[in-house]
């Protein structure tokens, strides 16, 4: 439910909002494609908080260029954390 509300704002910036305002964009997705990315893989509250790191990076002294979203990472699977037998 709280994902499909933070989708809905930023669908209604992209839409609403956006087309209207110069393109400054210096990553690829965008940053507000981004966010609906990160909720869509990470759920609503780690996908707005990657979303809200992404868009404290956009400024002249920030990176730019292709940056997606990091793929999820499954913690429970032990396939995922093999064991070191080195010890």
């Amino acid at each position: 439910m709280l994902k499909a509300i933070f989708i809905f704002f930023i669908r209604v910036y992209q839409k609403g909002i956006s087309p209207y305002l110069p393109a400054t964009c210096r990553y690829q997705p965008t940053c507000s494609h981004y966010t609906v990315e990160a909720i869509q893989t990470h759920g609503a509250l780690k996908g707005m908080w990657l979303g809200m790191k992404r868009i404290s990076r956009c400024h002249p002294m920030g990176g730019s260029g292709y940056d997606p979203v990091p793929p999820k990472v499954d913690k429970k699977s032990p396939s995922q954390n093999p064991k070191s037998d080195d010890d």
